[in-house]
């Protein structure tokens, strides 16, 4: 009698604690990407006004401590330091797919790898055959490549209601896989000049952080105040090290996260077996900070530009600037992650579940081009605050984006409208039989 290894599927819906893991970090990110939208909406809208002086004149207005370099406009205050916070639970999120989720496994963790990469490089590479021509714009070839995962859950959210739960679970990870590339290519190519004392003083900190965090897990993990006394302080040198180090300081944030422990101890394991890990308790305390106050206030900050009418619509439309982004965003990243998807599930002969078809990846694709939160800040680090490049690049994104959540919307509400009559059709056949399967369609 011969047996045969069964082909590894991705993504696959884990137990009853993952599952009511996943569903409650998207009903937390779908909160925090309404929020997203009515802040950039607002930043549009005031900065369009007959009051947009004011508008810039909040955004511009400079605040703190010039000796240690760190006085900042408001603006520049959200990008570096409210973003740290989302950036953290970037950070925490991460380790946790890595060490407890479904990136651990690497026949099953490829398939989201390799779409997030597919979703990076292609829109890169759109980028740069519409726009390379025009050496002013080469450095925003990384605008495209990130995903906004808060705005794509909310949009999935509204209108996903019986879309199969893998659905949701491989946006997921596929944004948890982006966010990583997009912190690596912030680190990599958005960093002028190093300071190696601060650098070194800051990566000193974090390991600090790091230590105390991994000794004091159970202690952190059932006194909420001790994070904040202890561990926050710790945190906020590291990050202003950091910023004075000239790398990003949003990157101090990921290293924060991913020095948090995910598992207990194993003498504490059996005793803690009903509790989450260090690693998921602070993502449970974070997340609305960031989700409701850190990202909406970057968004309000970042998104208003003034657009100077229909004349200047027009020209921002027309710009080749323009064209690149939005081309990269709508059409590069369904096709990178759609592509690179296809061709790992037939080379390494890995299986996506069977609730999906590829039309559902399109929509998934879709919505992975809803570049936002990370792009506005890349496109902040690409051109020159105030210019010509930068405001047009911000029309850009929010244009693509937009246009990405229409299609996403329209392609993924009809299917959705497909599983609710199969949901519809199940249920009559349940009742009929007696058995009822509620748990399984993932309702």
């Amino acid at each position: 009698m011969t047996s045969s290894t069964p082909r590894p599927t991705f993504p696959r819906y884990g137990g009853f604690p993952e599952a009511r893991r996943i569903t409650a970090l998207l009903r937390k990110e779908t909160v925090g990407g309404i929020l997203l939208v009515i802040a950039a909406l607002a930043a549009v809208v005031w900065a369009n006004s007959p009051a947009a002086a004011s508008y810039f004149a909040l955004r511009d207005f400079t605040v703190g401590y010039e000796p240690w370099h760190l006085k900042l406009s408001l603006g520049a205050w959200a990008a570096d330091g409210l973003l740290a916070i989302f950036f953290f639970l970037v950070g925490l999120e991460l380790k946790r797919e890595f060490i407890a989720g479904d990136l651990k496994r690497f026949r099953t963790a490829i398939v989201p790898i390799a779409a997030a990469l597919g979703g990076v490089a292609v829109p890169a590479l759109v980028y740069f055959f519409i726009a390379a021509q025009d050496d002013a714009l080469r450095d925003g070839w990384a605008i495209p490549t990130a995903t906004d995962i808060a705005f794509a859950v909310a949009v999935l959210a509204i209108i996903g209601s019986h879309l199969p739960p893998a659905l949701r679970i491989f946006l997921l990870t596929l944004a948890v896989v982006d966010d990583l590339l997009a912190i690596s290519i912030i680190a990599v190519f958005y960093t002028d000049r190093i300071e190696v004392l601060p650098l070194v003083l800051s990566l000193a900190v974090i390991a600090l952080y790091g230590l105390i965090a991994q000794r004091y897990r159970v202690f952190f993990g059932s006194r909420a105040f001790a994070a904040w006394l202890v561990l926050l302080p710790i945190g906020v040198v590291a990050w202003a090290l950091m910023h004075a180090s000239g790398v990003h300081a949003t990157i101090a944030g990921v290293l924060l996260g991913f020095t948090i422990p995910v598992l207990h101890r194993r003498a504490d394991r059996d005793a803690r077996s009903d509790r989450p890990g260090l690693a998921e308790e602070f993502e449970h305390r974070f997340r609305p900070l960031s989700a409701g106050f850190a990202v909406p206030v970057f968004a309000f900050f970042a998104a208003g530009v003034s657009v100077g009418g229909v004349e200047g619509i027009r020209t921002a439309i027309t710009h080749p600037l323009t064209l690149a982004i939005v081309a990269a965003l709508v059409l590069g990243k369904p096709i990178g992650i759609l592509a690179t998807t296809w061709l790992t599930t037939k080379l390494l002969r890995t299986k996506l579940d069977p609730e999906l078809r590829w039309i559902d990846m399109i929509g998934v694709g879709l919505l992975a081009g809803i570049g936002f939160t990370v792009s506005l800040l890349i496109a902040e680090l690409s051109f020159a605050p105030g210019s010509a490049e930068a405001d047009t690049a911000k029309v850009a994104i929010l244009t693509g984006s937009v246009i990405a959540a229409l299609l996403a919307a329209a392609l993924l509400a009809m299917r959705n409208r497909q599983y609710r009559r199969i949901a519809l059709r199940d249920a009559v056949d349940e009742n009929a039989d007696g058995i009822p399967d509620v748990y399984q369609r993932g309702e």
